[in-house]
């Protein structure tokens, strides 16, 4: 047997069922199955049986994964005690010092989640060519983090996340990065992010449509999918070069560790032989309240990664400290005309005009760095504000007049996807330009949908945030409602 390959169970009637670890690093992975298919036991598999042969980084939003720790010395980050941009630097200096890592994102709400692990990928990903060693990243509960469809976190968050994501499963091979994806329904899954993977572990499912998608990825007839109700927990259709030319039931092998979160175990009911009324219906004392107890995380090794990782925030918020104290005011505005000069450059470029404020965030850290301005330039929400700013087209001069800074004090109170369109607008109100065209603010935006121009514009008219009518010639007019700003008439519309 090659030494690249790792047994992952056995094939039911036949033998081991082995995967090619090298051929799984250049071809990815991407596992199936509902609650209860064995997933994580699959996921575990894999970890262990590879532990000693490659470097692992792990996205867990449960802390599944922490107790590897105590076997194969994985460094355990608590996303809960870390900031953005200790993230950020902690996924880059995990491929520094190749360690492997489990991020755990236990007690993160699903918008910091979000933010967290692609703060994490950004550093994997923006790691030197040096460092360019091969990386097995895990990410379980994959539809959190690539969901198909918006859902109740913010915008930011899941542009941040899914472009991560894309950024892991489209350009990670190149880098070293191998993606290995999980998730309970395929259908919640981006295709984008799913369509990448080449190999294949598809667990019992039973929702028509995750079984035809499944289906369809493994080359099955649609009559065939039925068989996924059927499989049992632990056995997995397996496909891809990394495992098997042709679709092959995969029954996981026996784990060595243990999940911190294992389903409730069935044991025989008693019913309580004391009265309970007046234990559960007692009055509940006004000082008294029911915190629930955090569980203490697993104590990482000693090694440097783990100090650079706790120390991180620190190191950074000192980092800046001591710039602005020995940097005099002229610098500090020089420092900022030079990133300024660099967004514009960016903005430049018609493709990267439509890119997401994610991905244009890491290519704007890349430039700050290539230009000497540091590896943190400006945290993500101050991109976003200079971003907005920058695509509204202000002129140096009109920056700092007051007029500007009331727009800038406006555009503070909407979203920060809004901001540039909101101060764009402004912009052609305070120089009494032409009224922007629809296509004009669609660029802005980053989208070349003029029909989603329109429906900002309207989003804003309907805040009572500006005023929007058309001339006698049918050419539209934006005014701005309290200062009372108001563009020339612009080309008539339609």
């Amino acid at each position: 047997m090659s030494s690249n390959m790792i047994v992952m169970g056995d094939v039911p009637g036949g033998g081991p069922a082995r995967m090619d670890l090298a051929e799984l690093l250049a071809t990815r992975l991407l596992v199936q199955g509902n609650s209860g298919s064995g997933k994580s036991h699959l996921l575990r598999r894999l970890l262990e049986q590879s532990a000693r042969m490659v470097q692992q980084a792990i996205i867990d939003p449960e802390g599944d994964f922490v107790s590897l720790a105590e076997k194969f010395g994985h460094l355990v980050i608590d996303g809960a005690e870390c900031s953005e941009m200790a993230l950020h630097a902690a996924g880059e200096r995990m491929r520094m010092h190749r360690a492997s890592v489990v991020l755990n994102l236990e007690g993160l709400d699903a918008d910091q989640q979000m933010k967290w692990a692609a703060a994490f990928l950004g550093g994997m990903f923006e790691a030197p060519r040096d460092y360019w060693y091969p990386v097995l990243v895990v990410v379980d509960e994959a539809q959190l983090f690539a969901p198909a469809a918006a859902g109740e976190v913010s915008d930011e968050a899941r542009r941040a996340s899914l472009g991560a994501m894309t950024n892991l499963m489209c350009r990670g091979r190149k880098r070293g990065l191998a993606g290995i994806i999980a998730t309970q329904r395929l259908a919640k899954l981006a295709k984008n992010v799913a369509a990448e993977a080449s190999n294949f572990l598809m667990g019992r499912t039973f929702l028509d449509i995750d079984m035809a998608r499944a289906a369809d990825l493994l080359g099955m007839e649609r009559r065939q999918a039925e068989a996924f109700r059927d499989l049992a927990r632990g056995t997995f259709v397996a496909l891809g070069p990394a495992l098997s030319r042709r679709p092959m039931p995969v029954r996981i092998g026996t784990v060595e560790t243990e999940s911190r979160s294992a389903g409730p175990v069935l044991t025989p009911f008693e019913p309580a032989s004391a009265p309970v009324h007046d234990l559960i219906l007692a009055p509940v004392p006004q000082a008294e309240t029911f915190a629930r107890p955090r569980k203490p995380p697993a104590a990482p090794p000693p090694d440097l990664l783990s100090q650079l990782a706790a120390h991180g925030e620190a190191q950074a918020t000192a980092l800046q400290d001591e710039q602005q104290q020995e940097e005099p005011p002229e610098d500090q505005a020089e420092r900022e005309a030079r990133m300024n000069a660099i967004l514009r450059d960016m903005l430049a470029d018609d493709e990267t005009s439509f890119r997401a404020p994610a991905v244009l965030y890491q290519d704007f850290l890349v430039r700050c760095r290539i230009a000497g301005l540091g590896r943190n330039a400006l945290d993500l929400k101050a991109f976003n504000r200079a971003l907005a700013t920058a695509r509204s087209g202000v002129s140096e001069d009109m920056s700092t007049t007051p007029d500007w800074q009331q727009a800038e004090a406006l555009a503070n109170a909407l979203p920060e996807d809004l901001q540039s369109v909101f101060l764009f607008l402004a912009r052609a109100a305070i120089g009494r330009l032409p009224c922007p065209s629809d296509a004009e603010i669609a660029r802005v935006y980053g989208t070349v949908s003029q029909g989603r121009a329109r429906r900002l514009v309207e989003w804003l008219e309907d805040r009572n945030i500006i005023v929007l009518r058309a001339d006698g010639m049918g050419r539209r007019v934006i005014t701005v409602i309290g200062p009372g700003w108001e563009t020339l008439p612009g080309v008539p519309q339609g």
